[in-house]
């Protein structure tokens, strides 16, 4: 799996994982929405994905977005 693929996946997961929880714990964990909404947001304006310095980091092959 390609960094690019890796930082969609943990952005996508962690949207859902937010959802569930703020429809079954409590309404503010969609402050977790907002904040991967605003990283996603960033890293397109910047280039700069503090998930894919970590993922990186962990050894996950780099793809042509994060380079």
């Amino acid at each position: 799996m390609s960094l690019d693929r890796a930082v969609l996946l943990l952005a996508g997961t962690m949207t859902l994982l937010s959802a569930l929880l703020a429809g079954l714990v409590s309404p503010w964990w969609l402050l977790l929405t907002a904040f991967v909404g605003l990283n996603l947001l960033q890293s397109s304006i910047t280039g700069f994905c503090p998930a894919a310095v970590v993922l990186r980091r962990l050894g996950v092959s780099r793809g042509c977005a994060f380079r």
